[in-house]
């Protein structure tokens, strides 16, 4: 895995695009509109599902080192509920968010806490943490944003980390790869790139010297695009068909299709 943001621009990032957030869902003709990129819900269900999950995670880095996440009663207890009403939600969505920066920052990156990436590439502790919820703040501003028909590219700062940690977090497991084995490279035309080789062994994740393809050692399949094109793609909120793809498209099929946990 490549070095994360440090952990102070992490913290930082979440409070700038939870801000981005907010002003999309503020300038939005209803709460009720239909997210075109989440199609359950409306914004209203984004707000609250992004606000619940920046208050869960603030409970599960306050508790420290643990072998499950708090039970759901143990952060919820005594808290009022959500509010419907635009002005008063955002202000509670602005309070989600400084609950889980204050539980941040009195945590320090390193101290351990329960997460859900136990076999990933991807340290359980409160600075995977943050930077996984950078990415949540960070795609979930997207979604709203698309929504309200001013989509904007994610910053290049959080994309480039966005793409290390996905892989890292979210495909790096040590569940054998069912498959002949194989590897896909992953290419962001600001100058960086990563490969994940699938094998027996699992899913692990480099990162690559250049962007350059082809040669010997090219991957079996490889996707180019920004940083944020292959966020986004890898997120499932664009088409994987918005990237320069070369080799066995095939690949990315199995990849997508692959459930390590079944």
């Amino acid at each position: 895995m490549a070095n994360p943001l440090e952990f102070s621009v992490l913290l930082r990032l979440i409070e700038e695009r939870s801000v981005a957030f907010r002003a999309a869902v503020a300038s939005a003709s209803s709460l009720d509109v239909q997210v075109p990129t989440c199609p359950e819900w409306t914004l209203l269900d984004l707000v609250l599902h992004l606000g619940r999950g920046e208050r869960r995670w603030a409970a599960t880095v306050a508790a420290g080192p643990a072998d499950a996440p708090p039970a759901e009663t143990a952060s919820a207890e005594g808290a009022p509920a959500a509010p419907r009403e635009r002005e008063a939600l955002l202000a509670w969505s602005a309070e989600s968010t400084e609950q889980l920066l204050s539980a941040l920052r009195e945590s320090g990156p390193d101290r351990g806490c329960w997460t859900w990436w136990g076999d990933s590439e991807s340290p359980q502790t409160c600075g995977a943490v943050a930077r996984h919820r950078l990415q949540e703040a960070a795609v979930h501003t997207y979604d709203v944003q698309i929504t309200v028909g001013a989509p904007q590219p994610l910053p290049d700062e959080v994309a480039l980390d966005g793409v290390d940690e996905f892989l890292s977090t979210c495909c790096a497991t040590t569940s054998a790869w069912p498959h002949e084995p194989g590897a896909v490279d992953f290419h962001a035309t600001e100058g960086r790139s990563w490969r994940l080789s699938l094998s027996a062994d699992g899913a692990r994740t480099t990162r690559l010297p250049t962007t350059a393809g082809g040669g010997p050692d090219a991957a079996a399949a490889a996707a180019r695009g920004t940083a944020s094109e292959v966020v986004l793609m890898l997120y499932d909120r664009i088409p994987l068909d918005s990237l320069q793809l070369n080799g066995d498209r095939r690949m990315f099929d199995l990849l997508r299709a692959w459930n390590p946990d079944e």
